[in-house]
């Protein structure tokens, strides 16, 4: 007798950035299947042809307002690489402390103000209601200390976007960034004002955002056991420690690579393809993003997603935090990261396998911020007050570029074709691509999708297991999507 199945369909998904639906099937409350389906439209890729080149970095950051600092960047690097030229060393360092303050922000965000409340019961009013009635476990004076972190933390994500301010003009959407490095010249207050501020900043990771989360951690142990997902990580790295023009061979404080069967790989970007057979798009599937193109199709039969889906050599990769902190763990060229992750899982009495989770990914992100938060002071200092801070450039009328970067939420590339001194071609694989990816041509589920597949869903009313497998990784539609037509309702929560 064939098992009844049942089907929860979330859509929108809340607080996270941007439209995401998300429709699981059930067979005995366990998922079986999962759709992971952006319903929003991203045309950034045709508003970019025929402009200026300088035009990208400035129309790229626009694809969000919580990190437009690592778009700015990535646009910057693909036209330094299209235009063969590198920053001098204030230049690279201005960018690793913009993108450090804009990583602090971000993820202080993601656990208080889009996570947390999966894990603590707020009070009865607005923004904590409407929720899922979910097994909150922790005790009342500890709910307390979560509700006045929680309101606390929009001070110091407003501190660390005054971090990034002092070097970009204004946040959100930097004007500091250019190819060749930046337009700042420092002054001795940048960098006082900097180091302030960074006092501030590692004062509430260190004080509170930390063990906020070992605490929940600890509380919710279980979760380290749930959304597992593909287990293959990868990471483009991030912080320039060098100016070496191959971005392959370039010197980064968390380095490149990806892991697969558990070991570090290295990383050719060659192999990175986007297919589109679940999508929306007319487009070539199985294409490099360098030769990619984005031709929209929302009546196109058997898709159910704006998103394409990236591959790496035809494998589903998870992108973010978690692939960043393992990747720099097994390379094992920081010491310092090897220490803080030992000394949590040795605290929360779990080894490294319990990282690939709901509760590992909230872990790998906090570690990682209070990384940067202790490395971004040397960066500070570094900077020397009478060197250069940008090169001189000229636009080339035939080029090709890419910038390999990382955003909060992970691995984004920006890849530009310049003809007849213009914009011919410009495509962007942005961390959620990646991870809330459809199935592939293959039929391969996405990151989020396997990690929803095989969870057990006890109460179909209340769902919170499946909201909180996905909101621990992040998602950014505002980055993956962009448009939505009038009239389509988006607003419903379906149990069939």
């Amino acid at each position: 007798m064939k098992t009844a199945q049942k089907t929860i369909s979330i859509d929108p998904l809340t607080r996270i950035e941007g439209h995401l639906k998300i429709e699981t099937t059930l067979e005995k409350k366990k998922v079986v299947d999962a759709k992971s389906a952006g319903t929003l439209y991203r045309g950034f890729e045709q508003i970019l042809v025929g402009r200026n080149p300088l035009d990208a970095v400035q129309i790229t950051q626009r694809f969000c307002g919580v990190c437009p600092t690592p778009h700015a960047i990535a646009s910057s690097q693909s036209l330094d690489n299209a235009f063969g030229i590198m920053p001098p060393n204030n230049g690279r360092l201005i960018r690793n402390i913009m993108q450090g303050a804009n990583t602090i922000q971000s993820h202080v965000l993601n656990f208080y103000h889009l996570t947390s409340l999966d894990y603590f019961r707020g009070p009865d009013v607005p923004p904590f209601i409407p929720r899922y009635e979910a097994d909150y476990r922790v005790a009342k004076n500890v709910q307390n200390d979560l509700l006045n972190h929680y309101i606390q933390a929009y001070e110091i994500r407003l501190k660390a976007h005054e971090l990034c301010a002092i070097w970009s003009g204004k946040m959100p959407h930097m004007a500091s960034i250019v190819p060749g490095g930046v337009t700042i010249n420092p002054r001795l207050d940048n960098i006082t004002t900097s180091l302030w501020r960074l006092k501030e900043l590692k004062d509430f990771i260190n004080n509170v955002y930390l063990p906020d989360v070992m605490t929940i951690a600890e509380v919710y142990g279980d979760y380290f056991q749930i959304g597992v997902g593909s287990k293959n990580l990868l990471s483009y790295g991030q912080f320039d420690l060098d100016s070496e023009p191959d971005v392959m061979k370039r010197q980064r404080l968390l380095p490149m690579g990806r892991i697969t069967g558990g070991k570090l790989q290295t990383l050719n970007p060659d192999k990175i393809t986007e297919d589109v057979s679940s999508s929306w798009y007319d487009s070539p599937s199985h294409v490099n993003p360098r030769k990619g193109e984005t031709i929209p199709n929302p009546v196109k039969s058997e898709a159910y997603s704006w998103l394409k889906a990236p591959r790496y050599d035809g494998k589903v990769y998870e992108v973010g935090p978690l692939a960043r902190m393992v990747v720099a763990y097994e390379n094992g060229s920081n010491p310092k990261v090897v220490q803080l992750i030992d000394d949590a899982l040795n605290t929360l009495k779990v080894g490294p396998e319990a990282l690939y989770s709901v509760m590992g990914r909230h872990l790998a992100r906090t570690l990682e911020c209070k990384f940067v938060a202790d490395e971004l002071a040397d960066m500070i200092m570094q900077i020397k007050l009478d060197a250069p801070v940008c090169v001189d450039h000229k636009i080339p009328d035939s080029a090709v570029g890419m910038g390999l970067w990382e955003a909060a939420r992970g691995a984004l590339g920006h890849w530009i074709e310049i003809k007849n001194g213009n914009i011919a071609r410009y495509q962007a694989v942005v961390p959620t691509t990646w991870n809330a990816s459809p199935k592939d041509d293959k039929g391969k589920p996405g990151a989020i999708e396997q990690a929803l597949i095989g969870t057990t869903v006890d109460d179909t009313e209340n769902p919170f297991a499946i909201a909180r497998i996905v909101r621990s990784f992040d998602p950014c539609i505002a980055c993956a999507v962009h448009l939505l037509e009038p009239g389509i309702s988006v607003k419903k929560f379906r149990i069939t």
